[in-house]
């Protein structure tokens, strides 16, 4: 689980401002929706919060990654004309934004049935004894936290986890090590499945429609 929302902690900035190159994002999803329904961009305007303060945090010494501080919910409240606490409870709802501070890498590990029946629990104890830090925590350079979440809609290719904006799936104890390895080097893992599973197909390759597979090049 994410962790709450603290509005009067340490951590929160005291003000936040879109970058140039973001305000050029938030005015584009405002665009999108019919003139006085402009509150509706809400929950483009949150990601795109979330992720400029990741681009900040990449830069930084520690690092940290993406998460949406109190000031700049107040912020797109101010620019949507909307109550702040409207914004607290859309943020607040969605396990997708962070509303405290979080490693460069977020990796969420599917703990739901499907991930669980295929090995998930292995999954975690190998993130927490490779990383040495437990759920919900962020190891001491800002690289890593982990987090337990609901079903990620990969069920196929259980065990998975989601780390920033990609999904590694049919996961070992190896491969996931491996994966956590090459983060920690800033390089980029292979994304998808680590059985070079096409899709979600069975290992074996396609059972049904097998000319238009191998036409399209899936085989």
């Amino acid at each position: 689980m994410k962790k709450s929302f603290d509005i009067n902690a340490d951590y929160q900035p005291e003000s936040f401002e879109f970058s140039k190159a973001f305000q050029k994002k938030v005015e584009e999803a405002i665009s999108l929706y019919p003139k006085g329904r402009q509150q509706s961009a809400v929950m483009p305007l949150l990601d795109l919060a979330q992720r400029q303060v990741a681009e900040e945090g990449a830069k930084a010494t520690p690092v940290y990654g993406g998460w949406i501080p109190r000031a700049a919910m107040d912020k797109i409240a101010e620019i949507l004309d909307m109550a702040p606490i409207k914004v607290y409870e859309v943020a607040t709802f969605y396990s997708m934004y962070n509303t405290a501070p979080v490693g460069k890498y977020l990796v969420q590990i599917c703990g739901t049935t499907p991930c669980w029946l295929c090995g998930s629990d292995d999954i975690i104890q190998t993130c927490t004894k490779h990383l040495g830090i437990g759920m919900g925590e962020t190891t001491p350079d800002g690289k890593f936290t982990l987090m337990e979440v609901e079903c990620l809609g990969a069920c196929v290719n259980a065990p998975m986890v989601q780390i920033n904006d990609d999904y590694y799936e049919d996961l070992t104890e190896g491969s996931m090590k491996e994966i956590l390895d090459m983060l920690s080097e800033d390089m980029k893992p292979k994304i998808g499945s680590q059985k070079a599973r096409k899709a979600s197909m069975a290992l074996s390759g396609p059972t049904t429609l097998k000319e238009r597979a191998k036409k399209a090049g899936v085989v």
